[in-house]
């Protein structure tokens, strides 16, 4: 996915500004950039950030550099922030999110007078080179970003630094979040909302779908309002944001300890213990124990000293590896054991598979398995949530191909997303067959968005029930 802070001050900021994005490490496992604006002009870093992170890569940056605003970010994608000059004068932009319709908008570029992009490994272009190019072709910045807004099909937010200030704009449908945080001689932006607590800020304004704000170090002004349909990513509770991060009000812990009650309201069996697959499966977990009044407990560890996240690096068996090698059982609290697992959600199904067999081999009776949200029927067309490369890659869709062959309808899929249908139950029965699990019960939709606590017409469920 990816996350970007920036920080503007009456003084320096580059501390502000590093610790800032270092604390958006978990939103991605690429790159790292920032740069800063000060007396010298904009000065720049990015660095490779897949097997060594944000912190160390550029701890001899920060010593080097000096100003009093800037912006950055971690991307799992393309190298970012970039520095550009135009006939809007020169800015750095960062952005986060995806673009759906990346050739459409790069001829569209080259017709309106771009002469080129710069080309990254694979032949693909920089995404966050093509919105500057869009952004340039406004009037003004504030023009050029209300274009790419219009334009972009997926989402985007961004950051844009000048030598006035910044410019936050959250993307049309606000699948992403950006809150504005304030202290006596800074202001700063950021994509989580606890990024700029340790570093004295309080929140001051959470910007609305698609609202435009220009920060100084004396305040914020909204230079365009923001929408009124919005279609937050809800995957940010489940599993995406970092427990104490607010989006929308809404805290991420909070919410995580609500999905887990939910769980243990529907559910009728009686483990010797309640764990979560760590780290994010964890509060679902306490949740589930508050609510049942079933033991929790860790059974295993996950070793976070040296092994970096579980989809890191890109290759998909080395992550799988990765994942196995990080999660260290504790035999003693599993030996005999009837254990319930949960975690935020099952994509492959691959590593919970290789869990469960784990756990099996350390002398488990029974593993039933309680995924904190629905079944996942699409994959994400917003923000990369699964780098799936095919929906056939996802458990659900593999089963109902299985059954349905090729070409399945929407209606059909639909049904199997229905969990009171024959269909869905057939499929979840198919699936905790091939997974070996004693039992298999994921959290309906309808108790994951009450567990978040705002009106379903806000929230992108787009990857459980296809709706966009």
């Amino acid at each position: 996915m990816g996350g970007i802070f920036g920080v503007i001050s009456k003084k320096d900021c580059v501390l502000d500004l590093f610790f800032g994005i270092d604390y958006h490490s978990h939103l991605g496992t690429k790159r790292g950039g920032m740069v800063v604006h000060g007396e010298n002009g904009f000065d720049r870093a990015i660095h490779n950030i897949e097997n060594s992170p944000f912190r160390t890569k550029f701890e001899d940056d920060v010593a080097k550099m000096k100003g009093t605003s800037g912006i950055g970010c971690i991307s799992d994608n393309e190298p970012q922030p970039l520095i550009v000059r135009s006939h809007l004068g020169s800015f750095a932009i960062t952005t986060v999110g995806r673009i759906n319709n990346m050739d459409e908008l790069v001829e569209r570029a080259y017709k309106n007078g771009v002469a080129h992009f710069l080309e990254m490994s694979g032949g693909s272009v920089n995404q966050t080179e093509l919105v500057a190019a869009i952004i340039n072709q406004g009037d003004s910045l504030v023009e050029g970003i209300k274009l790419a807004q219009e334009l972009i099909d997926g989402s985007m937010s961004m950051l844009i630094l000048t030598a006035d200030g910044i410019y936050a704009a959250r993307d049309k449908l606000g699948r992403t979040p950006i809150v504005i945080g304030k202290k006596d001689d800074s202001m700063c932006a950021s994509f989580e909302s606890f990024a700029y607590l340790n570093l004295g800020y309080n929140t001051y304004k959470e910007l609305g779908p698609k609202e435009i704000a220009f920060i100084t170090p004396d305040g914020v002004e909204t230079v365009s309002p923001a929408g009124e349909e919005m279609k937050i990513c809800s995957f940010l509770w489940v599993y995406y944001g970092y427990p104490p991060s607010c989006y929308e009000g809404v805290n991420v812990e909070e919410m995580r300890y609500n999905c887990g009650c939910k769980l243990a309201e529907r559910d009728d069996v009686k483990p010797d213990m309640v764990a979560g697959v760590p780290d994010s499966g964890t509060a679902h977990a306490i949740g589930y124990a508050n609510k049942s009044g079933i033991p929790f407990s860790r059974p295993f560890i996950k070793y976070t000293p040296t092994w970096p996240r579980s989809f890191m690096p890109q290759d998909q068996s080395q992550r799988d590896r990765i994942a196995r090698m990080k999660l260290i059982p504790v035999k003693e609290l599993i030996h005999d054991k009837s254990l319930l697992l949960i975690d935020d959600s099952i994509v492959r199904g691959t590593q919970l598979r290789e869990t469960t067999e784990f756990l099996y081999k350390s002398g488990a009776t029974e593993v039933h398995i309680r995924p904190a949200c629905p079944p996942i029927m699409f994959g994400c067309k917003y923000l990369n949530f699964s780098r799936s490369k095919s929906e056939l890659d996802l458990i659900a869709r593999r089963v109902i191909r299985r059954r349905e062959g090729d070409d399945v309808p929407d209606e059909v899929l639909a049904d199997y997303a229905n969990p009171e249908s024959q269909n869905y139950k057939e499929m979840i029965e198919e699936m905790r067959k091939e997974q070996n699990f004693t039992s298999l019960m994921y959290n309906r939709l309808d108790d994951m968005i009450d567990a978040i606590g705002l009106p379903e017409c806000k929230l992108c469920t787009y990857c459980w029930n296809g709706k966009e």
